[in-house]
């Protein structure tokens, strides 16, 4: 609710008043209500920058509270309730998706010196076990690290950092028992199979050995959950012994650790969301100090490889699409650069790596991926070639420098995950394995195609759409728009196994490539943040119509999805036309815009004024107020909804979704299903197992189908 600066107590306690009967009636249609106590009920007034807000259920932060894990479990207990006539078809919709599975399998081995490292599944396990073999691969295995033994006895497990020592003897690696993201990082002797004593708490992603097989770099959160320190710990030490190498003091920049293909540097990156800095150390001499590569400034972004005695640096100085130039390692900052590929206002350039012989390029255009291979020694290029109109490609398991073949990574809507060699000197390509779909899948049977609708501005907004091969377009089928939209992140267009249960029972999969991503290049991106964050949502509103016009479907046949930043979008875009959606699947959605924005110490807050603006700034402030989800509910009829959260989630409040469906039902005017689902012991990306995650897809899957009257 807002109002205007001069409302007073008495008026936000009038309201919550008649908030609370509302709530209480609903359980009269929908069965029982999970209400939380009056008692516990705290209007939150707070006014900024002259605006009043009250928020009736701000007390739902509190996990510490008894009252709050009450109401959540009673908010799962609801849920279950409205559920219950469905556990049919979520145990059918499960047993197909298990079919499909190859439960027994194992990734393409990776080459690293003498050893092939891989990983393997096995049937009834939920965890991975991560394997090598010495010399060949007929040698004997031997298992790493097996998954299934570390989570035994946990509700959630996840692993994190993952690096052997350069001589292969030693293995480095983190865990997580909670989904809160906070690792311990654990040391293992590979020839014994014994844990070291070294225990490092409080570690996040990323950690590098140095070229002495005795030193390791690891970086630490701080109590925003923002890895901002790195340290360097010596093996068989206590971690209390660590020192301190680097402190980022910016609250807008995290702090990661990369090794160069080369294994010569280990490179620091200290990362807003849109300035960078690198730093490096030659990795033979650990115990040295990092070198500044180009100190940050403002709005300049970079990323850096190795070759030679110089490194390339993909930038985008004065190129919004991104550029490469070269500097030499003993002097690399801005003013040596020199230029490799120029910007390119069509081609977005990714990334590169570099192979002792060849420079591979990764790029986007046109919405699609792209890959090209440029000799060092002709300077001749040529681009790998995919035959489908809708696809993605990307890098795959590359270990060594010094090699010809380049691993890449295929995938489109119909085919399965596929993993190839490619030879850089003859342009030769080698499957080395494509991702099993048991039960009888033919991919004959399916169409994908690529289409475009037209934003009100008159932006043309990819759509990648599939669906089974004879669907007609009579306005008649099921639908699901799939969208994300936010932080130049692309939905690239991939396979689902899942998927196919829906296809087969007559869906239409649609994913909208709105502005706020990248599949478009970085101008796409900068036209869906700050003051355009709009773009994002009524682009996706266009993509709705479009299939509507196209006679794929008509709104009350249509229902969308979206995580996180995406659940910002199925907020916002519920807000805008509820009438257009019949059903909604909210997944762990950032809702609650501007209150996690005013509060520095919530995780990604500050580092995130340069995606949404910082709201003490008043046209920020004012921007965001008007789109924010939790803050633009409107007394209206909201579409059927399913709203996930994780309890220990630090990167969207678990009180976001459960604020946001507890406001939903009080304002709504009619009697749809709002529905809120918390993982009680997980995190942003929920249950961790395999199975344990189809289980999730399935409760999905089939409140889609309820709502479609699907239910064979």
């Amino acid at each position: 609710m807002i109002s205007s600066p001069n409302a007073s107590l008495l008026d936000c306690a009038k309201m919550l008043a008649l908030c609370l009967p509302a709530l209480a009636v609903l359980g009269c249609a929908t069965g029982r209500m999970p209400i939380p106590p009056i008692a516990s009920i705290q209007p939150h007034v707070t006014t900024h920058l002259g605006v009043t807000r009250t928020d009736n259920y701000y007390w739902l932060n509190d996990k510490t509270d008894p009252k709050v894990i009450e109401y959540l479990e009673q908010e799962n207990e609801h849920t279950a309730q409205l559920m219950s006539h469905t556990k049919r078809i979520q145990e059918t919709l499960f047993k197909e998706f298990k079919a499909r599975l190859k439960e027994d399998d194992q990734t393409v081995p990776a080459k690293d010196g003498d050893y092939y490292y891989y990983t393997r599944t096995v049937e009834g396990k939920q965890y991975r076990i991560y394997c090598r073999k010495h010399g060949s691969l007929e040698s004997a295995e031997e298992v790493l690290l097996d998954l299934n033994q570390l989570a035994e006895g946990k509700n959630y497990f996840r692993l994190g950092g993952f690096a052997y020592s350069p001589d292969h003897k030693l293995l480095a690696y983190a865990t997580d028992t909670t989904g809160s993201e906070t690792y311990t990082l654990r040391f293992k002797d590979l020839a014994t199979g014994k844990l070291l004593s070294d225990e490092v708490p409080n570690t996040y992603y990323g950690l590098e050995w140095g070229n002495d097989n005795q030193t390791v770099f690891y970086t630490t959160l701080d109590a925003a959950k923002r890895p901002y320190k790195v340290f360097r710990h010596v093996v068989g030490t206590a971690s209390s012994a660590d020192e301190l190498v680097y402190h980022e003091s910016d609250d807008a920049y995290f702090v990661s650790l990369s090794k160069t293909l080369t294994h010569k540097y280990i490179l620091m990156s200290l990362d807003s969301k849109v300035t960078s800095e690198v730093r490096f150390l030659d990795a033979d001499h650990p115990r040295g100090s990092f070198v500044t590569i180009q100190p940050r400034q403002q709005d300049m972004e970079y990323g850096v490889v190795h070759h030679g005695d110089r490194f390339l640096i993909v930038t985008n100085d004065n190129a919004v699409n991104f550029k490469l130039v070269e500097a030499p390692v003993a002097s690399p900052s801005i003013g040596n650069w020199q230029e490799v590929i120029p910007h390119r206002p069509a081609i977005k350039l990714d990334r590169v790596e570099a192979f002792s012989d060849h420079l591979v390029i990764f790029e986007r255009k046109n919405g699609f991926k792209q890959i090209a291979i440029r000799s060092f020694a002709t300077g001749q290029q040529r681009y790998i070639e995919f035959a489908e109109p809708v696809f993605t490609a990307s890098d795959g398991d590359n270990r060594e420098f010094k090699a010809d073949t380049l691993r890449f990574n295929y995938t489109s809507m119909i085919t399965p995950p596929s993993v190839f060699d490619f030879n850089m000197n003859t342009g030769e390509r080698e499957l080395k394995k494509q991702d099993e779909v048991l039960g009888g899948y033919d991919p004959s049977l399916y169409q994908s195609e690529r289409m475009t609708a037209t934003a009100p501005d008159g932006a043309s907004v990819p759509i990648s759409i599939i669906y089974r091969k004879g669907t007609t377009r009579n306005g008649e089928n099921p639908t699901l728009l799939y969208g994300y939209g936010s932080y130049g992140y692309a939905m690239d267009p991939g396979f689902s196994s899942t998927r196919i249960s829906l296809l087969d029972r007559g869906f239409v999969y649609v994913i909208a490539h709105i502005r706020g991503g990248g599949e478009m290049g970085r101008p796409w991106y900068e036209d869906g943040k700050y003051l355009h964050k709009k773009n994002t949502f009524t682009d996706f509103i266009a993509c709705a119509e479009y299939l509507i016009d196209q006679k794929f479907t008509k709104s009350d046949r249509l229902a969308m999805m979206g995580a996180s930043a995406g659940g910002l979008l199925m907020g916002a875009v519920t807000n805008m036309r509820p009438d257009l959606f019949e059903a909604v699947v909210a997944k762990v959605p950032f809702v609650d815009v501007v209150t996690t924005m005013l509060d520095p110490s919530i995780p990604l807050t500050v580092i995130e004024y340069e995606e949404w603006g910082n709201p003490n700034q008043q046209k920020y402030f004012d921007y965001m107020l008007s789109y924010s989800p939790v803050d633009n509910i409107l007394a209206q009829n909201y579409p059927q909804m399913l709203i996930t959260a994780g309890l220990n989630d630090p990167r969207v409040g678990y009180w976001e979704p459960a604020k946001w469906t507890a406001k939903l039902r009080a304002t709504q005017t009619g009697s749809n299903r709002l529905m809120l689902k918390v993982a009680m012991g997980a995190g942003h990306g929920g249950k961790s197992g395999r199975y344990s995650k189809l289980e999730e897809t399935a409760f999905e899957y089939a409140f889609l189908l309820d709502v479609m009257a699907i239910m064979d």
